[in-house]
């Protein structure tokens, strides 16, 4: 703020009409931007126009990059899924789970497999047991079409 008063000389804080805020900011070669316009009165501030739009987008880009956007993973499974690739795709889920990505499984009925939607629902119990302790059950088993789809986000770490 001190380095803002001294580029802009002996200029005062007030509110001023804006005719004389426009006059000031031609007396010093410089901008006058409005930077609050819901306020009341609105807030102007005598800047280089050009300056002031770098510095604006430097801080949204940062504020961009602090934000962490939610990812969606898939896991899927037939009903005839054995064991060992039921631990393969579970491992992969805790890796996701890990990471903070929210989890889709879903079992792939195919033709006449349709008719195992119990082992569907089993298979997808199962896998919501095993990942219990890293992730929260956001929607329970239920069918679309020809997939029976769970929907699990990871729980918050206590720390």
């Amino acid at each position: 703020m001190d380095a803002h008063k001294e580029e802009l000389g002996d200029v005062e804080d007030g509110v001023f009409q804006t005719s004389r805020a426009l006059q000031m900011a031609m007396e010093l070669g410089l901008d006058l931007v409005e930077v609050a316009p819901k306020a009341q009165p609105p807030v102007c501030r005598i800047v280089e126009y050009s300056k002031f739009r770098y510095e604006q987008k430097k801080r949204e880009k940062a504020q961009k990059s602090k934000q962490h956007t939610i990812v969606m993973k898939e896991i899927r499974f037939g009903p005839n899924t054995d064991d060992h690739d039921f631990n393969f795709k579970l491992r992969h889920a805790q890796k996701f789970l890990a990471e903070g990505n929210k989890l889709k499984a879903y079992v792939q009925f195919r033709g006449r497999n349709i008719i195992y939607k119990n082992r569907g629902a089993d298979m997808l119990a199962k896998f919501a047991e095993e990942l219990d302790e890293l992730a929260k059950i956001e929607m329970h088993p239920k069918m679309e079409g020809r997939r029976m789809i769970m929907i699990m986000a990871p729980k918050k770490s206590k720390g």
